[in-house]
């Protein structure tokens, strides 16, 4: 055990994260969507959590489906073995190779069953956290729904379990979930964060449900399960374009704010498959790497999404109306911003791009990009997209992206 508790010291003080010092603050990097064992992950806790330290996370959350890692949860290893996806060493495997030596994994027979003890957040926190280095979350995908309708929202930083509530509709069952996680927030006094996950799978929540229910402040502009229908279809919006519909609803029809977008892995599968870490997150510009100051920072809007394309800076000058963008360099990628919104005088059934809803205000290559926000419009947001291919990709074609939070509408 001393050689493990060694081994994971001498890592996190050589490790280099992604955050970078900015006068604001300091970028944090953290992906808040990822399934364990504990729900319908395949690797354990402890390895998921290890693969975000090395890969220059600075912070993560395991959101398992209506659970937290508390209390024993025994698994049996058949199962844990049936969950793999593809051929090669699985989850027990390279377990026991990497606690080899150690006393950390502990299995017992259950009448014939050979068991693992999956071990408890608590367990394994002190592990892996380092002050102003690395930092876990609690959180939990609260999964509820309606009908046939998933509706799924991870909440992070929550204090104790909160089980899935029902309703008579898909946008009541938002609705009272979030309250649920409200009032959570009210008793402890520690601040939560709900974020609405992939909304296109299996069809189930519109770009008016997200508009309506006005509890809701976060969402998944791009979440990397492939089959969470990110692209749309001949018949419904792509989650980019979704973004857009529930903004100019949320803005024109019902004053309210508009919605802040997220990047998210929901890793399932890391053992073969399709479902990989790695694929999504935010960065978010705190003052400090705690749950506190990160979630502070989001409710400003002070952080961007993205599936591989790095910020340097985001400015907003209000008085000029001008949002200017530092692009990171990448190799010899070059990038694209667009300038995305919708103008007052919006005509929602016109075609996309012209004076419809999300429309392209401006478009410009380069690095270092400055746009003007036109006074005639609701909000405004930046999509950056790389010349570079994804290394994981979601989906056929996929290039890195990065998406900001609207501005402009105030």
């Amino acid at each position: 055990m001393k050689s493990y508790l060694l081994s994971i010291l001498i890592l996190s003080l050589s490790l280099s994260n992604a955050s970078a010092q900015s006068s604001d603050g300091t970028w944090y990097r953290g992906n808040t969507h990822t399934h364990s064992l504990w729900s319908d992950g395949n690797d354990f806790p402890e390895m998921i959590t290890e693969w975000y330290l090395q890969n220059g996370y600075d912070f993560m959350a395991l959101s398992d489906h209506n659970i937290l890692a508390r209390g024993d949860k025994w698994m049996a290893l058949d199962a844990v073995k049936k969950r793999q996806k593809g051929e090669g060493p699985g989850a027990m495997e390279k377990y026991l190779k990497r606690y080899a030596g150690t006393d950390w994994i502990e299995t017992r027979d259950n009448k014939g069953t050979q068991e693992v003890r999956l071990k408890k957040l608590e367990e394994y926190r002190s592990l892996f956290e380092k002050r102003g280095k690395f930092l876990i979350i609690e959180a939990e995908e609260i999964s509820a729904g309606f009908g046939n309708k998933p509706i799924h929202i991870n909440a992070l930083n929550i204090q104790e379990v909160l089980p899935a509530i029902k309703g008579s509709s898909v946008r009541d069952v938002m609705s009272r979930n979030l309250q649920a996680i409200s009032k959570q927030e009210k008793e402890t006094g520690e601040p939560i964060l709900a974020h609405l996950n992939h909304p296109n799978f299996r069809w189930a929540i519109t770009a008016e449900d997200l508009a309506h229910v006005i509890e809701e402040k976060f969402f998944e502009v791009y979440n990397g399960h492939p089959g969470i229908g990110h692209l749309g279809d001949e018949t419904r919006p792509g989650d980019e374009e979704i973004w857009d519909i529930a903004n100019t609803i949320r803005i024109a029809e019902l004053k309210q704010a508009p919605l802040l977008g997220v990047a998210t892995d929901d890793s399932h599968n890391y053992h073969g498959g399709h479902n990989s870490p790695g694929r999504g997150w935010i960065m978010v510009r705190a003052k400090r790497l705690d749950p506190k100051s990160l979630i502070a920072a989001m409710r400003k809007g002070d952080f961007y999404a993205s599936s591989g394309a790095y910020l340097d800076e985001i400015s907003w000058n209000k008085k000029t109306r001008e949002i200017t963008i530092e692009i990171q360099a990448d190799g010899e990628s070059t990038f694209t911003a667009e300038l995305i919104g919708t103008r007052k005088n919006y005509q929602a059934n016109a075609d996309k791009g012209k004076t419809g809803i999300g429309e392209i205000l401006a478009s410009k290559k380069g690095r270092s990009i400055t746009f003007a926000v036109p006074k005639d419009v609701l909000y405004a947001r930046v999509t950056i997209t790389s010349s570079a291919a994804h290394s994981n990709p979601s989906f056929d074609g996929q290039k890195k992206q990065a998406w900001t939070q609207p501005v402009g509408w105030k």
